[in-house]
């Protein structure tokens, strides 16, 4: 059979409903150790805190006990541990959209059915402090992999209830630390270095309070597999006041990470994730 054929078949096939060879992604690999995060069904628990950074999931294992090292394949680690009496899965998302759709499709294949996601974000509001702790309350998508999944008009938002707690104790963390939480609406950008001047200051005006690069597809593929997600991060630079703490000497953005990881697991408690 010629190229042209091939493809006149496979088209033949989408177009009057059947599969024949077509591969089904959404039903490949279920009940198997997945293929990109290289995790088995009963290696995990119900609820995983999401960094970008796989260097920082040991961050999130010096909270727990009776920490396993699970996997670690390209940007996605894998670490459990006890939090509490609960078990805690850490894993990481690598930077973006795309990775961060295959983790949490991934994630929810062998059993987890709670996110939280506890990264890095760039204030782009006055009055936001590097290592202050930033609560979701829904996404602006900026991205290409959330609408791969769904209509341009379809909502990024959190579970309301975690995003709820994540600010409650967000609240009490930052009071006992002496910085400041905020909450409101974020960004998810696509491209880091293409976030112009002109963009910054656009979503200042819309009143957008940080950018991040992961949490639009972390809430539509969430709502779309019935599964509950949300997003605390610390603040790593303010776009409108020119302040960083980039500076890999500079352990304020460290102590932010760590905040916001607390937060995490007290929500995922008191939640019962």
């Amino acid at each position: 059979m010629s190229t042209d054929q091939l493809i006149s078949t496979a088209a033949a096939e989408a177009a009057s409903g059947t599969t024949g060879t077509v591969v089904d992604k959404a039903s490949a690999g279920q009940g198997e150790r997945q293929y990109h995060i290289g995790i088995a069904p009963g290696e995990v628990g119900s609820v995983a805190l999401l960094p970008g950074d796989p260097f920082r999931v040991p961050l999130i294992a010096e909270f727990l006990t009776e920490v396993t090292d699970i996997a670690h394949q390209r940007e996605h680690r894998t670490m459990t541990g006890m939090y509490r009496g609960k078990l805690i899965t850490a894993t990481s998302t690598g930077m973006g959209c795309p990775s961060t759709a295959i983790a949490v499709e991934e994630l929810a294949r062998v059993g987890v059915t709670s996110f939280i996601r506890v990264g890095s974000s760039a204030a782009v509001q006055p009055g936001v402090e590097p290592g202050d702790l930033l609560v979701s309350e829904g996404t602006l998508r900026n991205d290409g992999t959330s609408a791969a999944y769904v209509h341009p008009g379809y909502p990024a938002v959190p579970d309301i209830a975690i995003a709820n707690d994540l600010v409650l104790t967000a609240r009490a963390v930052a009071e006992r630390t002496g910085i400041s939480a905020y909450t409101g609406i974020n960004a998810s950008d696509d491209a880091f270095y293409a976030e112009t001047p002109e963009w910054i200051a656009q979503l200042n005006r819309m009143g957008v309070l940080n950018i991040e690069m992961e949490s639009s597809a972390l809430y539509v593929v969430a709502r779309l597999r019935g599964l509950r997600a949300g997003m605390i991060c610390a603040c790593s630079s303010n776009l409108v006041a020119g302040a960083s703490l980039y500076d890999e000497k500079n352990s304020s953005l460290k102590d932010g990470w760590m905040r916001s990881i607390e937060a995490a697991l007290e929500t995922a408690i008191r939640l019962d994730l």
